[in-house]
This record gives structure tokens, sequence and C-alpha cells, in this order.
């Protein structure tokens, strides 16, 4: 069974479906993690980034390998979140990665999160949630995610990475039409899991 969790960055994409993977015994997919992985070893070796997705090595768990060392915490840099953000827009990259994705998931059970999940990676996912905080929540989150000293400048910044999103021409961000939209503002991380959890039950039958 496949769990797509997708949304715009600071809804909690990350937390959910960690925390979800781990209730419910799934395996857990952070696509984000992948394409920071590769921008990570475009800053340590320049190249053609359509090419490096292809061909990198990345494996995900508690820890993430990138062609067999370990980049867990370099990949989280502003540096490297920035370039993530930049390569992402390439459909060679996500094209390369899709493919990554979707060979993980084939087997087994999966908790997989990111922005196209439900709608280009796993359209036939049992379980498509779309999480969504307000525009103010997601950018507080993010700042006490930085450590950022002022979230009105995240919020600036989290604005136009919403527009790129929603508006580049390959895998945009959007809800898939049999997704189930979950609104986390003001809600606990162990309110949204449990809700998810239920519905997990729900689709394989209790």
């Amino acid at each position: 069974m496949v769990v797509a969790i997708d949304g715009p960055a600071g809804a909690g994409k990350s937390s959910v479906a960690r925390a979800l993977a781990e209730k419910v015994g799934f395996s857990y997919l952070d696509s984000g993690a992948m394409y920071r992985a590769v921008a990570r070893s475009l800053v340590d070796r320049p190249g053609d980034a359509g090419e490096r997705a292809r061909d990198v090595d990345i494996r995900l768990g508690d820890r993430i390998k990138l062609d067999g060392r370990d980049v867990t915490d370099q990949i989280r840099t502003p540096d490297v979140s920035e370039a993530a953000s930049r390569i992402a827009t390439d459909p060679r990259v996500r094209a390369a990665l899709v493919v990554k994705q979707r060979e993980l998931v084939k087997e087994g059970d999966w908790v997989a999160e990111g922005r196209d999940i439900g709608t280009v990676v796993a359209p036939d996912a049992e379980l498509k949630i779309y999480l969504t905080a307000s525009p103010e929540e997601r950018a507080q989150r993010r700042a006490k995610d930085l450590g950022a000293p002022d979230w009105r400048v995240v919020l600036r910044d989290q604005t136009l990475r919403d527009q790129q999103d929603e508006q580049r021409e390959h895998s945009p961000l959007r809800a898939a039409p049999d997704a189930i939209e979950l609104d986390s503002t003001d809600r606990t991380l162990e309110d949204v899991v449990t809700q998810i959890a239920g519905l997990v039950r729900d689709r394989r039958g209790g």
C-alpha cells in the first residue's frame, strides 16, 4: 500500500509522514531529500543536473547516503535547500528522480511525501493526502526550523516558492483529484497523524 502525502513547504509533510510511517509500520520516502542529495552532489562536483540525478546512488533511511557517503546533515543547509529548489524545476531532474521513487514504492508499504507523489510518482496510491496550512503558519514553522529571526522574511520567500511550484510546466504542485485535503493549521502533529492512520486502516479494511 502507498500513502501519498503532498503539499506546500511548511505544511508539516515530513513530520506527519515520518510519524505516520512509524505508527502504521510502513517505510518512509522523503522525496525532498532526494532533490537535496542531487543538489549536494552538484556542490561537490559541478556538472549536468539531469545526468547527475540519473546516475547518483541515493539511499534513504534514518540517514541519507549519497554514493555511499552520509550526507544527512549536509543536505539541510540553506545553500543546499536553495539549490534543491532550483534543480527541482528541471524536468530532466524530476523525470530521473521519479523513476527512482517509483522503483522504491513498487513493493511493500510506503508513506511517501513530496509535491507530486499523488499526481505523478504514485497516481494509483491507495490513499492520497494533500496537507496544507495557512501561509502565516507555514512561514512561522519554517522560520523555527531554519532558526530564522523574522518569519515574515521566510513568508516572502515561501510565497515565491509556492508560485514556482504551482506554475512550473512539469509536475506542478496541486492536489490529486481524489486526494483528501487536510489543513494542519492549529492542529497538533499527533492529531493529524491519528486521523490519517485511521484512513489507512479504513482503506486496508480495518
